[in-house]
């Protein structure tokens, strides 16, 4: 009787998905609230929206992460019971992450091998090396099947998440920030070449982007969320920017109210300070990193008053090393720091005499101390002295009188200055941090070091802390701003070095920056003179 029954096909090609009246509450938080998303087949779909949007929960919910409260799926045309990723996997649905979830100590072929959802407990390693090199002979990115994971660079790391799920069999993929740690060349290649696969009807796409080159880029379709409901749904050719940003903010929205890496225009035209010493000069740093090798290797660069010098750079070239040595965090091995022409050791008195402040990446791990308070956290800087200090005492009135004044100017969401640190949200931490350093006391800050500012931050924040920067940099204070967000760069600083394995690989006016050259610098290709940095 079984041989009338013919064998079940498995689909193949791209996958039209429908998620249809998602609602999900964690507690008393509605995270979404009866959202509803197509996504057509062979298309290439942006999803949109401030931290807390309810994008993640919506993906993790169409992935089996999440059981949403209400809500069904349909995968082209059929209703679908999607109960975990097991579930998901098995109708060609997966998921990219942001950070990687390769094994680094194995080889390209063993991390596609256990990609596989019908993997066995032995692998017949002729047959499957048979398969792989089937599979890398179409493959978009070709990549070295005995190349050991941990020796590949990030973009090809990247690629190797694509080409797992595509050996798996995933017909439709959700890409999570995929770009973060490429270079401007790598990203557009990923994205281009899975572009290509959509276009071809192999491949459906939902990416999560805070990059509006993205979407205008590379997308078909465009989704916003804000506060768990949809707010806007559009093609990418009918939409603008302005529009888009509206619908994530909730307000309507024109292009002078745009932050510059959002709008696409520099706003880093104030004057640099003329004559005088830099308000930061290094001349040969050296700063060695783990295991002995050098992170820095005889670093030469110039801050001026009143000026936002970007470095840019891969993540591990140098720049956590960077910020940690001027901060005191990794002592210097060698090479000279001064401020103002001044000899410059990165002690507590010596930051205070010479106003350096800083914004360090991560700043709840970095910054603070998540148990302490808000309150507590924004006395970390003053609290030995007056008006917190009474003697060998710490005053809490004075203390929460600080922290009230400072939580309103910065508009910092937080239930109250005695509620910890590591309860509030991402961007309100940042608020807080950024409070603390710009404060005027006992003078404003004159030369301040910051890193990421705004990564993994909502669009409404990153345009709060851009515009904090530029006041600071309006001020006379000179910033040294180290970001992987190239847009950021772009935006708010007047000159721009690209950091390559500890060395400056590149210098340039931002407002002449040539995308395509930055991006070979990035990689690591050398072109310009180390004497040009200053």
């Amino acid at each position: 009787m079984s041989d009338l029954i013919p064998p079940q096909i498995e689909p193949t090609g791209a996958a039209k998905v429908e998620m249809l009246n998602f609602s999900k509450r964690f507690g008393a938080l509605q995270a979404l609230d009866d959202v509803s998303l197509t996504v057509e087949a062979g298309s290439f779909h942006a999803l949109l929206g401030e931290n807390g949007a309810g994008k993640s929960t919506l993906v993790k919910s169409l992935i089996g992460f999440y059981r949403p409260d209400t809500g069904s799926v349909m995968v082209d045309g059929r209703e679908r019971a999607i109960g975990s990723p097991k579930d998901a996997a098995a109708l060609g649905l997966g998921m990219i992450f942001q950070h990687f979830t390769v094994v680094p100590g194995m080889t390209v072929a063993e991390n596609l091998a256990l990609a596989q959802r019908d993997l066995g407990a032995f692998i017949d390693w002729k047959h499957e090396r048979n398969k792989l090199a089937d599979f890398m002979a179409t493959a978009p990115f070709p990549l070295a099947l005995d190349a050991r994971v941990a020796e590949l660079a990030a973009g090809e790391k990247q690629k190797l998440e694509i080409l797992k799920a595509l050996y798996a069999k995933r017909r439709f993929l959700v890409l999570d920030e995929p770009t973060s740690v490429l270079t401007p060349q790598e990203a557009d290649e990923v994205l281009g070449r899975v572009k290509a696969m959509c276009r071809d009807g192999l491949l459906t796409v939902l990416i999560i982007t805070h990059k509006f080159r993205e979407v205008f880029g590379f997308c078909d379709e465009v989704t916003v969320l804000r506060r768990g409901r949809r707010t806007g749904a559009a093609r990418v050719a009918a939409t603008s920017r302005d529009e888009l940003a509206g619908w994530m903010m909730g307000v309507a929205t024109d292009a002078a109210a745009l932050p510059a890496a959002t709008s696409g225009q520099s706003t880093a035209t104030a004057p640099v300070a003329a004559g005088g010493p830099a308000r930061l000069a290094l001349r040969g740093l050296v700063v060695d990193g783990h295991e002995g090798r050098r992170a820095i290797d005889g670093l030469s660069l110039e801050v001026m008053p009143g000026e936002i010098v970007g470095v840019a750079g891969v993540s591990g070239n140098g720049q956590r090393e960077l910020l940690a040595a001027l901060t005191g965090a990794m002592p210097v091995a060698g090479g000279e720091v001064a401020i103002d022409g001044q000899p410059y050791r990165p002690t507590r008195a010596q930051m205070e005499r010479f106003g350096v402040r800083s914004l360090p990446e991560e700043p709840l791990h970095n910054g603070c101390v998540g148990r302490l308070s808000v309150a507590e956290n924004l006395a970390l800087r003053n609290f030995d002295r007056a008006p917190l200090a009474r003697g060998a005492w710490l005053s809490r009135p004075a203390m929460r009188t600080q922290a009230l004044a400072q939580i309103e100017a910065y508009r910092v969401k937080t239930p109250g200055p005695e509620a910890p640190i590591e309860t509030l949200s991402g961007g309100n931490v940042q608020r807080a941090v950024l409070a603390r350093e710009l404060a005027p006391d006992p003078t404003p800050p004159r030369l301040l070091i910051v890193a990421n500012p705004c990564f993994g931050l909502d669009f409404q924040a990153t345009a709060e802390i851009h515009a904090r920067l530029r006041a600071a940099r309006d001020g006379g204070a000179g910033v040294l701003l180290i970001s992987e967000d190239l847009d950021e760069l772009l935006a708010l600083s007047s000159r721009l070095l690209v950091l390559s394995h500890g060395h400056i690989a590149m210098a340039c006016p931002a407002a002449q920056a040539d995308i395509g050259a930055i991006g070979r610098a990035m990689a690591g290709d050398r072109h310009e003179p180390q004497a040009e940095a200053a």
